[in-house]
C-alpha cells in the first residue's frame, strides 16, 4: 500500500536558481559494471555525468529512479541532474546523444515538474526478462537473452507466476545483502509470454511491475520459477517457497544478461485500480 512506502518527507531539491532536468534513458548493460558509480569500474551512470559535466562546463551529478545491477540492460530508465545552464531542456537529449556511446541513449529529456525526484517520485518499475532456447540463439543474443537447454512450459510459469502478484513479504527472494527493513513489496504484474524476436525466433519473457523490488529478487524469482519448472513443481510447492519467507527456499538466481529495466512510471494513476483493490479488501 502507498501509504506504507515509507519515503523520506524531504529530500534534496534544486538550488535557488537552478532547475531540474528529467531525462528517460536506455542503455546495453553488458559493458557496465551496473548504473551505480563505484571506483575505477565504469558504470552507466558515471558515464553520462562525466559527459553532462563536459557539456555544461562544471561537475554534474545524474540520480537515477533505481540501482541495475552489472550486466542488466534498460529500455526506459528514469533520472534528473539540476543546472544553471540556460540550455532548452528538451536539447539536451541531442547534444548528449552526439557524445555518449552509442551503448547509451537518451530518449527525452524535459524540465521536471515542481518537487519532482527521480528516485522517490517514482510509483512503479517494470521489469523484463527473456530466455530462448539454446539452439535458437544467435550471435546478437550474447549478453542479451538467457539460454535454455530445455524450455519450460508457459501454463506451468505462469501458474508460478499468478502466486507473485498481489502484496507479499518476498524474503525467500531477497539477497541476504538486501539492507531493506521490510521485505513486503506491491506486485502489480506477473506474467510470462511467448513473443518473436526481430528475427522470428521464439522468446519467452517474463513481465513482472511493482511499486519497488528487493536486491535481486527478480533474478530469484525467475531463476526459481525456471528450475521449478524444468522439474514440473507444482503450484502449491512453489507457492509454500514464497511463504516460507526463507532464502534457502530459493532455487537459484537467474543471471543479469536476460534482465531489463522495461518502464519506470511516474503516474500516480497507472496502477491506481491495485490501490483501490487494497483499500476494498480493508473494509
Amino acid at each position: 500500500m502507498r501509504s506504507d512506502w515509507r519515503r523520506p518527507e524531504e529530500y534534496d531539491l534544486p538550488e535557488e536558481g537552478e532547475r531540474r532536468i528529467m531525462m528517460f534513458v536506455s542503455y546495453d548493460g553488458s559493458p557496465y559494471h551496473g548504473w551505480q558509480a563505484q571506483g575505477n569500474a565504469i558504470s552507466v551512470q558515471s558515464v553520462i555525468s562525466e559527459t553532462l559535466s563536459a557539456v555544461l562546463g562544471r561537475e554534474t551529478a545524474v540520480y537515477a529512479s533505481g540501482r541495475t545491477d552489472q550486466g542488466v540492460h534498460a529500455l526506459r530508465q528514469g533520472c534528473h541532474f539540476d543546472t544553471s545552464s540556460s540550455i532548452d531542456p528538451g536539447k539536451f537529449a541531442l547534444i548528449l546523444n552526439t557524445k555518449l556511446p552509442k551503448s547509451i541513449r537518451v530518449l527525452s529529456s524535459a524540465e521536471a515538474p515542481a518537487g519532482f525526484h527521480a528516485r522517490f517520485s517514482t510509483m512503479s518499475r517494470e521489469y523484463w526478462y527473456l530466455i530462448k532456447s539454446a539452439q535458437d540463439m544467435l550471435p546478437f543474443d550474447d549478453k542479451r537473452i538467457t539460454p535454455m537447454k530445455r524450455m519450460p512450459g508457459l501454463d506451468l510459469l505462469n501458474e508460478y507466476a499468478s502466486c507473485i502478484q498481489g502484496t507479499h513479504d518476498f524474503t525467500t527472494f531477497a539477497s541476504a545483502r538486501d539492507p531493506s527493513p521490510s521485505k513486503f513489496r506491491d506486485i502489480y504484474i506477473s506474467q510470462w509470454d511467448a513473443i518473436n524476436d526481430l528475427y522470428g525466433y521464439s522468446v519467452l519473457r517474463y513481465r513482472v511491475a511493482g511499486n519497488a523490488f528487493l536486491y535481486h529478487q527478480v533474478r530469484s524469482m525467475v531463476g526459481t520459477m525456471l528450475e521449478a519448472a524444468v522439474s514440473d513443481e507444482r503450484p502449491e510447492d512453489f507457492r509454500t517457497r514464497l511463504e516460507s519467507r526463507d532464502r534457502r527456499n530459493a532455487l537459484r538466481t537467474a543471471p543479469s544478461d536476460g534482465l531489463y529495466l522495461a518502464d519506470v512510471s511516474y503516474d500516480s494513476q497507472k496502477y491506481q485500480w491495485f490501490e483501490d483493490g487494497y483499500e476494498r479488501e480493508q473494509h
